[in-house]
């Protein structure tokens, strides 16, 4: 009685600490979520799948960020349920892929991405920074500047090109970055909740940018990504003092 009783203490306590857990669903059972909950009580789950690839769940509906299959290692997308949405950053190969974007789709989705990969896709809803789509009653996007500032590295991501973007879902603003280094327009960023941040080197920010990045606009908490090898526990050292909590999962 003593040990059935322990047990059921022990599962619960484990159940009240699954902030992550483990994907399910016929996707990589290495890949992690991340639940949140917004003010009116809807569940947000976050599916790391690799590098600058995204999927987000909300209220029934699937969003996908930056979908790519070959990029390592290889995402079987005919695993994941066709999206709702799906949102490219701009066209270089590990953000933007024709194949994983028609794989899905289906005629309801769309796909909203820079002006550039509109051009390249040959169809989606084209975004221009500083533009917003109201999606759904409880849903919108903005397009914000995503580029380089350093001289020798702004051919990587010139200026007005890319896209980042802030996803409201029922109030929870998300914040993804793209491909950016620690811009002047961050400073204006208001109410983030949570911000995926890229961290490597030449392309984006190096862990001391990206924690000044974090510092312009306090976001509650912050995911690096897009990171290869870059000593991203660094970040954590970084922010030890401020309120910015950070979250390192799988998204080299």
């Amino acid at each position: 009685m003593i040990k059935n009783v322990l047990a059921v203490i022990l599962t619960s306590l484990t159940c009240l600490s699954c902030n992550s857990q483990q994907a399910t669903s016929g996707k990589d059972n290495t890949v992690q979520d991340d639940v949140f909950t917004t003010s009116s009580g809807k569940q947000v789950t976050f599916t790391f799948i690799k590098h600058a690839s995204l999927e987000i769940k909300y209220d029934g509906l699937s969003i996908q960020v930056d979908p790519v299959r070959q990029l390592p290692p290889e995402t079987d997308y005919a695993k994941f349920d066709k999206a709702n949405f799906i949102f490219v950053t701009h066209e270089q190969f590990d953000h933007f892929d024709k194949e994983a974007i028609a794989t899905l789709s289906n005629e309801k989705t769309q796909v909203v991405l820079n002006k550039r990969c509109a051009d390249m896709l040959g169809s989606g809803t084209a975004m221009n920074n500083g533009e917003t789509l109201k999606l759904r009653d409880d849903i919108t996007l903005d397009a914000v500047p995503a580029y380089n500032t350093t001289p020798d590295r702004q051919k990587f991501h010139p200026k007005g090109r890319d896209n980042g973007y802030i996803i409201t879902l029922d109030g929870l603003r998300i914040y993804i970055a793209g491909d950016t280094e620690d811009i002047p327009e961050m400073a204006q960023l208001k109410d983030i909740d949570i911000a995926f941040l890229p961290c490597n080197q030449p392309y984006t920010m190096t862990p001391e940018q990206l924690a000044h990045a974090a510092k312009m606009f306090n976001p509650k908490v912050i995911y690096p990504y897009h990171y290869s090898d870059t000593p991203v526990e660094q970040i954590n050292t970084l922010l030890k003092d401020s309120d910015i909590e950070v979250r390192i999962r799988a998204m080299k």
